[in-house]
């Protein structure tokens, strides 16, 4: 896709609207589907860390995705997928072990997906290993 042909406002709100709607939706059958709260938000915020910082490497190495795109998935879909603010309730809701555990769980492994990512797209971008951002 062409990058100089970008979105207007209203196209970019909609965009947004769209991916935030699929992506509450998502963060809600995870609920369902894990039914601990704790769990839950922590599965969401991993997946959520390691796919946006696919999307933020993929844009800086490769750049294939069109802003359309990140504006669905990055901003939209991922915005609505992940959730601090049930984090840090959570945290400061359960037993104080369980909560710095949940803590320090939660920033060790969003940090983890991030570099995962980032490691994931520098392969499939430069099979061959040369060095790069």
């Amino acid at each position: 896709m062409s990058r100089t042909n970008a979105p207007g406002r209203g196209e970019t709100i909609l965009l947004i609207a769209v991916g935030g709607f699929a992506g509450a939706a998502a963060r809600y059958g995870v609920e369902l589907a894990i039914s601990s709260s704790l769990l839950s938000t922590l599965a969401v915020n991993v997946v959520g860390s390691f796919a946006l910082g696919a999307i933020v490497y993929e844009n800086r190495l490769v750049g294939s995705f069109s802003k359309r795109a990140r504006f669905v998935f990055g901003t939209g879909f991922l915005s609505s997928f992940t959730t601090y603010s049930t984090f840090v309730v959570d945290a400061l809701t359960a037993a104080p072990p369980l909560g710095l555990a949940y803590l320090f769980a939660s920033y060790a492994t969003g940090f983890g997906a991030v570099l995962a990512a980032r490691a994931s797209v520098r392969a499939i971008a430069n099979p061959r290993g040369e060095v790069v951002a």
